[in-house]
């Protein structure tokens, strides 16, 4: 742990609404709580800074504008999204700890943990109102769902009851952590309800060379996001509704094709796509290719499948509406 883990900001007040990226008003039957993925990325490793970020972090700030356009909108449609800010693992802390560890969790534990069930406790007591959710997020926040929904969700099993899905996109689901875990499970199809959607973008270099891959455990699994099996069973980029595509000059997005099919590799637990991956600053291609393989595409575990997640929330939401 460096020198700079004492330097910790103050706590949030989620009762601010400064301390919320989105805090609606609800207009629909089902929320969803979105968890922000690591946004406190290059100015981590600036000297003297600090593990987690503060709230206001300008890089923090920033990325999870992006964030929030690029991945949580794809619950918007179906549901009222939730959004706290939280002091997260920095990516230079969150490297530490994973070399000394092996073990991701350890740098949730504690100062973002406390954060996000803070958050959570504040959003079921004066937010929710009994109704449905569905609990989300990416990379970082994927994996604080997945510790949220083996501690907070097992203490709380009245609030996992009104569980439609955890979308824990970016992240690994592995045997042993469900075999830990027997309150959970694991999704089998594109509308059942109660359960843990996750799968992990790469591309065939990845899985040719067996590249490391910070987010790619032992014994993971996943979905597919465009035929919805567990299989290898190819999809074509046909079966896409979909992608995000970025404007590399202007910044604006819109939705178009960008040939991201998918297929299952069991033996690594991952999505294959042939998509071409995104042109990223020098800078932040090298920390990429350290943390996510020489063709990882774990930026966009959300964007090549955007319309496609956006439709399986309403058929998820839709199926777990009729069943009650």
């Amino acid at each position: 742990m460096s020198d700079s883990s004492a330097k910790v900001s103050a706590a949030p007040d989620y009762s601010r609404k400064d301390c919320w990226h989105k805090l609606p008003e609800a207009t629909k039957d089902v929320d969803t709580f979105y968890i922000f993925a690591t946004d406190y990325i290059m100015s981590s490793f600036e000297e003297s800074a600090s593990d987690y970020a503060t709230l206001d972090n300008a890089e923090m700030l920033e990325g999870a504008k992006i964030e929030f356009r690029d991945h949580a909108t794809a619950y918007a449609d179906s549901t009222n999204v939730f959004a706290p800010y939280y002091r997260q693992s920095g990516l230079r802390y969150a490297g530490e700890v994973i070399k000394k560890t092996g073990d991701f969790n350890t740098a949730l534990l504690g100062v973002p943990y406390d954060d996000i069930t803070a958050a959570l406790d504040y959003y079921f007591e004066n937010c929710n109102g009994g109704r449905p959710f569905i609990m989300a997020g990416h990379s970082q926040g994927s994996a604080m769902v997945l510790l949220l929904l083996s501690t907070y969700f097992k203490d709380h099993p009245e609030y996992l009851e009104r569980m439609v899905a955890a979308y824990a996109i970016g992240y690994s689901v592995t045997n042993d952590y469900l075999a830990s875990n027997p309150h959970l499970k694991f999704t089998t199809g594109e509308s059942d309800t109660g359960v843990i959607v996750a799968w992990n973008t790469e591309g065939p270099k990845n899985v040719e060379t067996n590249a490391h891959n910070v987010v790619v455990l032992p014994e993971t699994r996943s979905i597919n996001p465009l035929n919805w099996k567990l299989d290898e069973t190819y999809a074509p980029a046909s079966m896409n509704l979909g992608s995000i595509i970025e404007d590399q000059e202007t910044g604006e997005t819109s939705i178009g094709d960008v040939g991201a099919d998918a297929q299952i590799n069991l033996a690594r637990g991952v999505v294959v796509t042939n998509a071409k991956g995104d042109p990223v600053p020098e800078d932040v291609a090298k920390v990429a290719a350290e943390c996510f393989g020489p063709d990882g595409r774990h930026g966009n575990d959300y964007t090549y499948y955007f319309n496609n997640i956006k439709d399986n929330v309403a058929k998820r939401v839709a199926a777990y509406m009729a069943s009650r």
